[in-house]
């Protein structure tokens, strides 16, 4: 199955697409440290935000889709250095709309969880 969308997005903040199937995306990436939030190394949430979405896109996988809404919810810390892997699942389709739930797991350990609102509108929205 080919990546209809999202194509341009940097592999290396938001992950790379590991499987692609019809209704579901598999995205890999590590956490570096240009992700990290402090001293620590706690990487920001938005990173993990950002890969859960780009794994709902190709879950979507439309050339015109985009999030619409998402209810997240963080459930570990993240380190420089982890690997986390999204898996995103089509679990309801509308019209116009999908909806989405992804998971990040660093190794079998959920770190984050959601529910994703995509839109497919019959246009790109940029397009007038």
């Amino acid at each position: 199955m080919k990546v209809q969308t999202h194509g341009a997005l940097n592999p290396e903040l938001c992950g790379r697409p590991l499987e692609l199937a019809p209704g579901r995306a598999v995205v890999e990436m590590e956490a570096s440290v240009a992700m990290a939030a402090d001293e620590r190394g706690l990487v920001h949430g938005g990173f993990l935000f950002g890969l859960a979405d780009h794994a709902a896109m190709l879950a979507v996988n439309h050339p015109n889709v985009v999030l619409a809404s998402a209810d997240v919810r963080f459930m570990k810390a993240v380190l420089v250095g982890d690997t986390l892997r999204a898996e995103a699942f089509l679990k309801g389709e509308e019209r116009l709309s999908r909806t989405v739930e992804v998971v990040i797991r660093r190794g079998q350990e959920p770190v984050l969880s959601g529910t994703f609102s995509c839109r497919v509108p019959e246009r790109h929205v940029l397009e007038p």
